[in-house]
């Protein structure tokens, strides 16, 4: 809204303007320019509309996203589709990995949209946004990231791998902050309390509903992030009974 910033930006004349991943424009900004301002979006709108899709998408445990391009208008994430681009989501795969694999598809995919613009070769669709239908992404807190190990297998590594790299799932370790940035799911009957510690020389895991959650990379507070092997190898002596 600073009157130096939009006065540089009207001297533009831009065509078409394209915002990437930006909070919420005025619309004296996004309306300024002819053919109007378009916006990538890593989901598959209208589903995952908001700060987080790609996040969330992972932590629900989706097999499928993608990538939209739209024109902005008032509402977040509410204008009329463009072009989108179906991705796959792999079991093992964190956000962060699926983020790598969005951003080189979505250029691809700003640069079909922008030259179906100029060559005028385009149609948009308005999106259902009926509330009933939409699974929503809203910004993550730090309270959305603290690992339950009372849910099942699933459920916490879905949760885990959602939140990796950032904002980073954690529990508590002896005290401490311990941020979990991969793991891996052991699906197995057993009888023992759930949130027990299992060890040896190369393996932690923890036991949950449905088996157990293989710690494979972590970062305890205080050190640096490592994988399980080189943690173990330094905290052999305080290798609690039960995380959380």
């Amino acid at each position: 809204r600073d009157i130096d910033f939009l006065e540089q930006l009207k001297a533009l004349k831009a065509d078409l303007q394209v915002v990437v991943a930006f909070r919420m424009l005025p619309e004296l900004v996004w309306a300024m320019p002819t053919l109007g301002t378009i916006n990538l979006h890593g989901s598959l709108l209208p589903q995952y509309r908001g700060a987080a899709p790609i996040n969330w998408a992972v932590i629900n445990g989706e097999t499928e996203t993608g990538v939209t391009t739209f024109f902005l208008k008032q509402d977040i994430d509410t204008g009329d589709v463009l072009f989108q681009e179906k991705i796959s989501i792999s079991n093992d795969q964190t956000a962060g990995k699926l983020h790598d694999t969005m951003m080189e598809i979505g250029a691809k995919l700003v640069l079909k949209t922008v030259r179906a613009i100029e060559n005028k070769t385009y149609t948009s669709e308005p999106q259902n946004l009926d509330s009933q239908t939409i699974t929503r992404a809203p910004k993550i807190f730090k309270a959305d990231c603290l690992v339950s190990w009372t849910g099942n297998i699933t459920t916490i590594h879905n949760h885990i791998r959602g939140l990796s790299p950032l904002p980073t799932a954690f529990t508590h370790w002896n005290g401490l902050i311990l941020k979990i940035y991969e793991t891996k799911e052991e699906f197995a009957n057993h009888s023992m309390p759930i949130k027990s510690i299992v060890a040896n020389q190369n393996t932690l895991k923890i036991a949950v509903d449905g088996g157990f959650i293989h710690l494979l990379d972590l970062q305890l507070e205080g050190r640096k992030r490592m994988l399980i092997a080189d943690f173990l190898r330094g905290i052999k002596s305080e290798l609690p009974n039960e995380i959380g």
